[in-house]
């Protein structure tokens, strides 16, 4: 094809409507008040954006009174960085509190905010009045997720007929004021798969995911299988045959995929997690991911079902939504992934158009379909929780896909977790090849082999598919200048994490040569090392940097003063390690615990009150540190790029002495077991942070220790083993 392929943007915006709670994306993840986001979003070299023009906001009170003035404002600034923007009417919502999607008005007042849309803002050319109406109707009417929560195939049927009419009135009304206007319409595809029992369940789905679209193409005739199926539940034969002119048939279809879009039934459930069982009233099944089943790899994923729907319709198409909410190595693959697939299937022939980056700015608790308000945040190419957006790896890919039309990072070497063995509930006795997409993939050199980072980092960079290696002391020195350029030159590493270093607190105040050895001249030699060879830098730093007496939270800015050898080596490594490296990344942390080992202050509690002794712990305030989420969330920073001084430890203060109560009580045992050490007055060395809260919360963490750990520290679990 002539026309290059295109990467468009777009922003989660959904105003979802939960019995009476109404959430709304673009005020969640902080857009609604940041017009400046519109100037990064530029700065990518995006020209096509997916925005919202929302019927909720701009009518919220009454289909007779308007208020435009946010919007105004928005759309001229994106005309004056010459953004086309594509208007979102309605973004998964039911409308205002004054109908719903039931309501036999619902078209009718739809369309009648798209004509003020229209009519406010005639440059506007590309609309979507109902994002994914299939998708919408199956958790408003089908799964009862979102208002106005049916639960039946006859509200579902009945709200999908209700906004593909609202799609054609809609448009009818803009092209009364423009018309040339195009609609790009959008909606997930998926597909079913299952054992030969449940063939019949997976062909009425299969026929199903296409209803959105037939509608629209007018292709829903009476010769049609699903014709009588929407007579039969009460959806009336003028609303099809209304449909069946096709006015409304997409200029443009627009593909949404995700990794759960495909499914896989099986009457076998016990070999699923329970939360995957369910039935249809003939048969009890699991409904799975169907890329965690051994399918052939040609019949998954984006290239496969885009293929599909050219096929069946051929018509222009797009990729709407390009996101997956993983790390960051794992966002990368699947953004790459489905602009390659994309560009094989026009070499094909098919008319595709563009590429979009979902969502920009992020999403907030997606992962409950926004059922649940547990502020879980999904970052895109920008992180808000930052001060100021900030850019993640994924900005970079845009930018660069945006601009040239090609990325390249080393996590690209391995394939995503969908197509490595993990993605298996059994794992195969032999592990696949597959997933390595170069014949030399480039890695992450770890120091410290021996220690609980180290290991920890192995372990995590195994699950992610990043290759590295992990040295020990005797493997490269990092305070012996021959050794560590021997390391690098052998390895040739795209990235460096230092997890070396003398760790012994107490026995520092007598061995203060030793300690520097390890902790500021290694840490420098290092980072000069790398500096000369370009390499990213990540080593780590203490809150024992600080003093204790600010009486607050300390962050990146607090000046430090340590009252320690082993707080002054870790500020002196600091100041040395940023003066010879700018692309250092400097991470304080505190007061380690993990589920994989049993060097932590958790373990020792717990092992202590396993045999039925009370322990006693010191009142000395800290900001306790999960291990896996430490390294989870460095990682990505340092895909990122990230650099200078970080604060990492998990979100909540607590004393020694709390922290082992609250352990003790997850694991059953009596916390009044625990007693103050009487250590006052305490000291306060937690941290906070000015830069972005990253890490999860305290509370979390505690909770998936003894789902990931190792050891069954219930009471009765120990009484049973010691039996």
């Amino acid at each position: 094809m002539n026309r290059p392929l295109e990467l468009w943007g777009g922003l989660e915006c959904t105003v979802a409507r939960v019995g009476d709670d109404y959430r709304d994306q673009s005020l969640e993840t902080g857009h609604y008040d940041r017009i400046a986001d519109l100037d990064r979003i530029a700065e990518l070299g995006i020209r096509t954006l997916r925005y919202p023009v929302l019927w909720e906001r701009i009518s919220p009170e009454s289909p007779n009174r308007t208020d435009f003035s946010w919007h105004d404002e928005r759309l001229a600034h994106l005309q004056k960085l010459d953004i086309r923007a594509i208007a979102g009417l309605c973004h998964h919502g039911s409308g205002p509190h004054y109908t719903h999607m039931l309501d036999p008005a619902w078209p009718e007042l739809l369309a009648r905010h798209a004509a003020n849309v229209a009519q406010r803002y005639p440059h506007l050319d590309l609309y979507t009045p109902v994002n994914e109406p299939l998708t919408t109707a199956r958790f408003s009417g089908l799964y009862g997720h979102w208002y106005p929560h049916g639960t039946s195939y006859e509200a579902f049927l009945k709200i999908l007929v209700n906004e593909c009419k609202a799609t054609v009135l809609s448009m009818r009304a803009i092209r009364k004021v423009r018309p040339d206007a195009q609609l790009v319409q959008t909606d997930d595809m998926g597909k079913t798969f299952s054992t030969p029992t449940l063939a019949y369940q997976a062909e009425h789905e299969n026929q199903r995911r296409f209803l959105s679209f037939d509608l629209l193409c007018g292709m829903v005739d009476r010769d049609h299988p699903w014709w009588n199926i929407f007579l039969e539940n009460g959806v009336a034969q003028d609303d099809l045959e209304l449909l069946l002119e096709a006015d409304a048939a997409p200029d443009i279809i627009g593909i949404n995929h995700y990794l759960t879009s495909e499914r896989y039934l099986d009457e076998r459930m016990a070999r699923y997690p329970e939360h995957h069982w369910g039935g249809n009233g003939r048969h009890r099944y699991a409904d799975a991911e169907a890329v965690r089943m051994p399918l052939p790899p040609s019949e998954l994923g984006p290239a496969a079902r885009l293929r599909e729907v050219w096929e069946r319709y051929k018509r222009p198409m797009a990729v709407t939504e390009a996101h997956h909410g993983s790390s960051r190595d794992d966002q990368l693959r699947w953004l790459t992934e489905i602009w390659k697939d994309v560009n094989t299937l026009r070499n094909e022939g098919a008319d595709i158009r563009a590429v979009t980056v979902w969502s920009l700015y992020g999403a907030v608790d997606w992962n409950s379909l926004l059922t649940r308000r547990n502020g879980f945040y999904e970052p895109g190419p920008f992180d808000v929780r930052a001060p100021e957006p900030r850019r993640t790896a994924l900005a970079h890919a845009a930018e660069a896909l945006a601009r040239t039309g090609t990325f390249d990072h080393p996590v690209l070497d391995r394939a995503g977790w969908w197509k490595r063995d993990i993605r298996f509930y059994k794992p195969p006795a032999r592990q696949s090849k597959s997933c390595w997409l170069a014949d030399a993939p480039r890695q992450i050199l770890i120091t410290g082999a021996t220690g609980t980072l180290g290991r920890a980092y192995s372990r995590l960079c195994d699950f992610r598919g990043l290759n590295h290696v992990l040295l020990s002391r005797q493997e490269m020195d990092i305070a012996d200048p021959k050794s560590v350029s021997e390391a690098l030159a052998c390895y040739r590493p795209w990235a460096v994490i230092n997890t070396a270093g003398y760790v012994r607190v107490v026995e520092a105040e007598n061995d203060r040569e030793a300690c520097f050895r390890e902790n500021v001249i290694g840490a420098e030699i290092l980072a000069r090392a790398c500096a000369d060879l370009g390499i990213p830098l990540v080593t780590f730093s203490s809150d024992l940097v600080f003093d204790g007496t600010l009486g607050q939270p300390y962050v990146e800015s607090d000046e430090v003063n340590p009252t320690t050898v082993y707080g002054e080596s870790k500020a002196e490594a600091e100041r040395r390690v940023l003066a010879a490296h700018d692309k250092a990344l400097v991470l304080r942390t505190s007061a380690f615990f993990g589920p994989w080992d049993r060097y932590n202050f958790v373990w020792s509690i717990l092992n202590t009150l396993s045999k039925g002794e009370g322990v006693r712990a010191s009142l000395d305030v800290v900001s306790p540190t999960y291990v896996p989420d430490l390294v989870n969330t460095s990682l990505d920073l340092l895909i990122d790029g990230g650099t200078g001084i970080w604060h990492m430890a998990n979100i909540g203060e607590t004393s020694w002495r709390d922290l082992a109560a609250m352990a003790a009580e997850r694991a059953g045992f009596d916390p009044g077991l625990v007693t103050d050490a009487g250590d006052l007055p305490a000291l306060n060395t937690a941290l906070f942070t000015e830069r972005g809260i990253l890490m999860p919360r305290l509370d979390s963490a505690l909770d998936r220790f003894f789902i990931d750990s190792e050891v069954e520290w219930s009471d009765d679990a120990l009484k049973i083993a010691a039996e």
